[in-house]
């Protein structure tokens, strides 16, 4: 069995998750704890307690998300699993990147928190609420929703999400022209997304200025995994290339299908996905069937990864 972890991202939200990992591990706790000191604030009791249109808001939703997801990768540590010898690759989608390189040993949790924190604000920050848009197209070929964004203009696919899901964004006006062009073109559904911000578009560059200024002044190693990058659906290690493709992944776009069938292709044949939620596993389901899925993201899922039944 070759197994590659994944890292889920913005959506994958809820408030309450991680609770139960911090009151039955105590590495867990240590996560939220760091992460709290990290940001000067209790990120955790937002996260456990609510109320969801904070825990939502993008600046916390995604310091939020990684911490989870490395609280459920300590409990594993606590209990002898080893990440470097267990798996060939790790990946994570759009926030879930920097989960990955957090759990590889990239990047220290508290600046992991920061960096999350920093990419939230400079990501709200950089378009004026209400001029930007995203959309789902279901069902429509990639070719004819880029035709359709190039028609419209100030528009591009985001997400390439697999299973027949698309996303774009950009401008208001552009994400709507485009959405209209694609049902014209035969999608079977066009969803306006109810989002903050248009992420993943051009619209994203002085978000990206400032993830640049960021990762500089952060101390980048070698992940002891591959991390396969957003932006290329292959793997990268070295450290000044995971800064480069940090920067153009905020205004690039998320090739999950790709990254999924690179892992097919290269003899993965288990996705594990830790932290909140299941929906990467749902969407590696649909992209291909061969590959098994599991999630981890509470202390039963733990026991039960820990020590599967024969």
């Amino acid at each position: 069995m070759t197994t590659a972890f994944t890292f889920p991202g913005q959506g994958s939200q809820q408030v309450g998750m991680g609770r139960a990992l911090a009151d039955a591990f105590a590495v867990s706790k240590a996560v939220f704890d760091e992460v709290d000191e990290a940001l000067g604030e209790k990120l955790s009791a937002t996260i456990f307690e609510g109320p969801e249109e904070t825990l939502t808001l993008t600046a916390n939703a995604q310091p939020a998300l990684m911490a989870v997801s490395m609280a459920a990768l300590r409990a594993l540590e606590a209990n002898g699993f080893d990440l470097a010898a267990s798996a060939s690759h790790v990946a994570g989608h759009s926030l879930g990147e920097y989960s990955a390189l957090c759990a590889a040993g990239a990047i220290s949790l508290a600046d992991t928190a920061r960096l999350l924190r920093i990419r939230g604000n400079a990501m709200q920050a950089a378009v004026p609420v209400g001029a930007g848009a995203m959309a789902a197209i279901i069902g429509l070929e990639q070719g004819d929703v880029e035709a359709a964004c190039a028609e419209a203009g100030n528009c591009q696919i985001a997400n390439d999400n697999g299973g027949g899901q698309l996303v774009i964004s950009g401008t208001k006006a552009g994400v709507e022209k485009a959405a209209e062009l694609c049902t014209a073109r035969g999608a079977k559904r066009a969803l306006l997304l109810p989002v903050s911000a248009p992420f993943h578009s051009a619209l994203m560059a002085p978000a990206a200025d400032a993830m640049r200024a960021a990762l500089a002044e952060v101390e980048v190693k070698a992940p002891v995994v591959p991390v396969v990058a957003n932006v290329l659906a292959a793997p990268i290690g070295d450290p000044d290339e995971i800064r480069a493709r940090l920067v153009e992944q905020v205004t690039g776009q998320v090739r999950w299908r790709e990254t999924v069938e690179w892992f097919g292709t290269n003899g993965v044949d288990t996705l594990v996905e830790v932290g909140s939620g299941k929906v990467l596993s749902g969407l590696a389901r649909r992209i291909n069937r061969d590959i098994a899925t599991r999630a981890i993201g509470n202390p039963d899922d733990v026991a039960a990864y820990l020590n599967p039944v024969a």
